[in-house]
């Protein structure tokens, strides 16, 4: 997000969020070779669709700071689930998703009704209140929560009973070490 703002969009920063940044990186990049090097037989490469995601985010809360300021958070919000209704209709009606022994199926209604609720208050009103935290602060502290998630992930994992070591620890340190700098004022 830092280094798109800087280069694409023109956005201001400081050294804080700059160094921030970087050690939040390098406790991301640890966290995974860690999680690597405990777990060998996984494939690792399916993180670089990590940071295209991350890429892809960047854009996005940089695209709202930069020329979205006067819209509603509602709006770009609604903008953004339009632009996904057709892709996910044709990848649903694509799968044989409704076909009537699926859609009319018990543990299939039971689903859409959890993944409704989920959609609803996880994904929809989330994303109108993060839109409205890009307008009133700087995408660099928006999306420094963000760094969070390997941790999150990680303490999954030890729920479903992967090893932890000592330097996923560390790794998670340096990253909330990471998000303070970043939104440290000076």
């Amino acid at each position: 997000t830092l280094i798109l703002g800087i280069l694409v969009f023109s956005i201001p920063f400081n050294k804080n969020q700059l160094m921030g940044v970087i050690v939040g990186l390098i406790g991301c990049l640890a966290l995974i070779l860690e999680g690597a090097s405990i777990h060998p037989d996984q494939n690792y490469w399916y993180a670089l669709l990590v940071l295209c995601a991350s890429v892809c985010y960047a854009f996005n809360v940089n695209i709202i700071k930069k020329h979205m300021q006067h819209i509603s958070p509602m709006a770009i919000a609604n903008g953004n689930f339009i632009a996904l209704l057709i892709p996910a209709l044709l990848t649903l009606f694509l799968s044989g998703f409704f076909r009537e022994e699926i859609i009319m199926s018990p543990k299939t209604q039971a689903s859409l009704l959890y993944i409704s609720i989920l959609a609803i208050i996880g994904t929809g009103i989330a994303k109108v209140l993060f839109n409205k935290l890009v307008q009133i602060s700087t995408p660099v502290f928006a999306t420094s929560v963000t760094y969070t998630v390997p941790i999150v992930a990680l303490c999954w994992g030890l729920l479903d009973g992967e090893k932890f070591t000592f330097y996923q620890t560390i790794a998670s340190l340096v990253i909330i070490f990471g998000v303070y700098l970043a939104n440290r004022k000076k």
